[in-house]
């Protein structure tokens, strides 16, 4: 770790792009789950910033000229006239929230911000990059939204991830994440730029269940569990809120000077990028 990362200074500022809590039929549920996000957030050391999809031109400029990174939460299903196909099997739309995230996406990747994607976020990051999705996946997620469904994440050796999460195991190692979603991205469908970073077994073949950029200055980072629930995430995963906000520190950037509490391991294994056509 490089001795002159900055740890101090003021809370960076970090934008949540989530849903309006109003236009659901149980917004006690959205707010609750929004708190989630904020409260690991301001846990590892940030100042977040709800934006949703009723903001207003204004409130966006305002919020993406301040942000030193992008959380891009959990949802529903994203268009898929995004990445080109019709719907089947897709369900609960957010075209609004589409936009917003969109608009948000192009202007950390303008100002080179730090992103992480959670569960929609990472099949968001995927779709705005040029990949797609499977739209819909049997047996992955339960119906009980207070009891997960939970499997084995795989984390693949030398992805950052790996690094982030289990510092000590070369090998990458394996833990057990929860599953909310029904949706989710198979090799073929990652996108030009983006690193498989870890995957989970599926009736159906291996499905991807973290994604990271292939450019090592560049932190998006995408998992498809929901690390802010507590209840059922691993200890390690509160390496990756750390971390993240770390580097959302702007004078932490560019990040590939030094990776804030990721161990150098040897990445000689083989890891799969964009899907082979």
């Amino acid at each position: 770790m490089s001795s002159n990362r900055v740890t101090g200074g003021p809370p960076p500022k970090i934008v949540i792009t989530c849903r309006t809590p109003e236009w659901d039929s149980d917004p006690d549920r959205i707010r609750a789950n929004q708190r989630h996000y904020v409260e690991v957030l301001r846990g590892a050391g940030a100042e977040p910033i709800l934006l949703n999809d009723s903001s207003t031109g204004d409130e966006r400029g305002t919020a993406f000229a301040e942000m030193d990174g992008l959380l891009l939460s959990g949802g529903g299903d994203l268009d898929p006239a995004l990445y080109g196909q019709p719907i089947d099997g897709s369900r609960g739309l957010e075209p609004e929230r589409d936009q917003l995230e969109k608009a948000a996406w192009d202007a950390a990747k303008a100002g080179h911000k730090p992103v992480l994607g959670i569960c929609r976020g990472l099949q968001a990051l995927n779709v705005f990059s040029g990949g797609s999705l499977v739209q819909h996946l049997e047996g992955h997620r339960t119906m009980q939204r207070t009891v997960p469904a939970m499997h084995p994440l795989r984390l693949h050796p030398g992805s950052r991830l790996a690094r982030i999460l289990r510092p000590s195991d070369p090998a990458g190692g394996m833990v057990r994440v929860n599953s909310y979603h029904h949706q989710g991205v198979r090799a073929a469908d990652v996108a030009p730029g983006l690193l498989v970073a870890g995957t989970s077994p599926h009736r159906d073949g291996e499905l991807v269940e973290a994604l990271e950029s292939a450019d090592p200055d560049e932190f998006v980072i995408g998992v498809q569990c929901h690390p802010e629930r507590a209840d059922s995430t691993p200890p390690e995963f509160a390496r990756l809120w750390t971390v993240f906000v770390d580097a959302c520190r702007p004078g932490n950037r560019p990040l590939g000077q030094a990776r804030p509490m990721e161990t150098a391991l040897p990445s000689s294994s083989p890891r799969r990028a964009a899907a082979e056509p």
